[in-house]
């Protein structure tokens, strides 16, 4: 995971909240007792510590390798503990608890690994620390510290927190897996929603130019080809009056996948076998020149004829989108690949592959965007009907490409109201 800026801050900003909490409780308790931790190099270690902070404000500020700076937080933080711990007199005290605030950050901040790795960068301190005080190796802080105890009390205690450590570690991962999960959608969910309102807006657009253009460009169409039919013309004339009635056709087509994205009308479903309509689509590619020997089409669409109940006009020009789109992506030839799968619960997944020129990041993002066109010529409108048919199944789409390797588009379909059992015998029917 990439540490993040606003993640650091965040640190900083806890661990300040953390050292001010126990610095004003330590003063309360120190009114009312006197056996509780030293008072002045306890203090010594909150000034280091709102030293430091000001120096990890600075490296915020002015520094960029944050993954850097939150590593070396993370380090002098168990300095600083352990070194709290000591003052406190090991296991006479439980200060040994803040050693979880660091396990904690190192989840949230790095990464899981790193909050396992400081948990047991903190039970090896610990232990260490604990050990050396029992065997005399470290002498106490203050011999008013030194209390009796046995070699099983230590072990048993010293597991116990070793335990926690790597328990608070495995909950804050996932928490903060749980968290990043919940982040990730909902950016995913506001990126639909800004998919959603455009494909609205290009509807509503759609639905007032079309119908001001449609029937004037029909009446120029016709009105050439009639006067094509009639007049003497020479070469060049033909082939102007040819330009006007392909370009009209051109617009005519713009206009009807924008009427399609305004209001798609009332569409009858029955059962269809896709693999047919897949099959007819690619027919029609074949005769108007735009499959041709260059390519290649592969997959197992042809023999397993999978059985959809929804409307045939909807999924040929589904197909005819992201066949055109796969071809227009290897203009060189290549191979478009189209499988047909059944999942175990029983939904349908149409898989689209080529060995295109692939796209990049960005490209991705503003895929489905209308008008968004990664061609020369294109209107930005093919795949966002694919969207729109796909969206009125309550489908998904998955997109995985990659620059120089082609794109694979992968449409999965649920189960209709009809009934999985339907659509599993119509399947092994068909």
């Amino acid at each position: 995971m990439k540490t993040q800026k606003s993640h650091i801050l965040w640190y900083i900003l806890i661990r300040l909240i953390a050292v001010t909490s126990i610095l004003v409780a330590v003063v309360i308790i120190q009114h009312s007792t006197t056996d509780f931790i030293p008072l002045i190099p306890f203090y010594y270690l909150v000034l280091l510590t709102y030293l430091l902070s000001v120096v990890y404000l600075g490296l915020y500020r002015f520094g960029k390798r944050y993954d850097i700076q939150a590593r070396l937080q993370t380090g002098f933080d168990l300095l600083l503990v352990t070194a709290l711990v000591y003052i406190s007199g090991g296991l006479s005290g439980s200060l040994y608890l803040l050693y979880i605030i660091s396990i904690v950050a190192a989840s949230i901040v790095l990464s899981n690994r790193a909050a396992y790795v400081t948990a047991g960068i903190s039970a090896v301190l610990f232990g260490l620390l604990v050990d050396g005080l029992y065997f005399g190796v470290i002498p106490y802080f203050s011999v008013e510290q030194y209390t009796e105890r046995s070699l099983g009390l230590i072990i048993f205690t010293m597991f116990l927190a070793w335990g926690l450590f790597f328990l608070m570690a495995a909950l804050a991962n996932y928490l903060t897996g749980s968290l990043r999960k919940a982040r990730e959608e909902l950016r995913r969910a506001e990126k639909e929603l800004e998919i959603r309102d455009r494909l609205a807006n290009a509807g509503r657009i759609s639905a007032q130019l079309a119908h001001e253009i449609r029937n004037p460009l029909a009446a120029i169409s016709g009105a050439i080809q009639v006067l094509r039919g009639d007049l003497p013309l020479d070469d060049d004339q033909r082939k102007l009056m040819d330009m006007v009635v392909q370009e009209s056709v051109r617009v005519s087509q713009s206009i009807e996948q924008f009427l399609d994205l305004a209001s798609p009308g009332r569409l009858d479903f029955h059962w269809l076998n896709l693999s047919e309509v897949l099959d007819e689509t690619l027919t029609l590619l074949k005769a108007g020149g735009d499959l041709d020997g260059q390519f290649q089409v592969d997959g197992n669409f042809r023999e397993a004829r999978v059985g959809y109940y929804g409307n045939a006009g909807q999924f040929r020009q589904l197909f005819w989108n992201l066949a055109k789109n796969a071809l227009k992506a290897m203009p060189a030839g290549g191979t478009l690949t189209v499988d047909f799968l059944l999942d175990k619960k029983k939904a349908v997944r149409i898989r689209f592959a080529d060995t295109g020129r692939g796209m990049t990041s960005e490209e991705r993002q503003h895929l489905f965007e209308p008008f968004f066109t990664r061609f020369e010529n294109g209107r930005g409108l093919g795949l966002v009907v694919v969207r729109r048919i796909v969206d009125d199944y309550e489908g998904r789409i998955e997109v995985r490409s990659e620059v120089g390797r082609g794109t694979e588009f992968t449409l999965t379909f649920p189960p209709r109201e009809a009934g999985a059992k339907a659509a599993s015998r119509h399947i092994s029917a068909s």
